[in-house]
């Protein structure tokens, strides 16, 4: 027998139908998330994210024959607050709830196949439309100790 499963949540009544395909979502001067559409495709190096992210997120172009001299990464000590969260859709399509940090609703995206949304502060929620697939980043190792708060 198949778990009870809970009921969906309500679409909050600000549904935000943008065009850009680079849009940065904030909240009292603090930014809260940058969606990246899945069409946007730049000329030449673009970085997508303010500096105030701690995770940096762009769209490297190199030509055909281009090459990435092979490097390592030095270790480097750097201080994180928070667990910011980078979402692709692979595959299907979402709805996304944002918040502030103090939990006043910003509004409602939908997400499509390809898009990309980077979750940098405040509250979030999903609900799939059809059958999906997400590739989640997010800073690890997971640490077992209480990581969200539920509202």
């Amino acid at each position: 027998m198949n778990a009870p499963t809970e009921p969906p949540e309500p679409t909050l009544n600000m549904t935000h139908e943008s065009t850009e395909p680079i849009e940065h979502i904030t909240w009292n001067g603090q930014f809260i998330a940058t969606i990246l559409r899945q069409d946007f495709r730049p000329d030449k190096t673009t970085f997508i994210t303010p500096d105030a992210y701690y995770q940096q997120t762009g769209l490297v172009v190199y030509p055909a024959g281009g090459v990435i001299k092979r490097h390592l990464h030095l270790p480097l000590q750097r201080h994180l607050v928070g667990t910011p969260e980078a979402i692709l859709v692979r595959a299907g399509s979402v709805e996304v709830d944002l918040f502030g940090l103090d939990r006043t609703p910003l509004g409602t995206w939908v997400l499509k196949e390809g898009d990309l949304i980077i979750l940098a502060g405040g509250g979030h929620g999903f609900r799939c439309l059809e059958n999906t697939i997400l590739l989640e980043v997010k800073q690890g190792p997971y640490t077992g100790l209480k990581e969200k708060e539920f509202f």
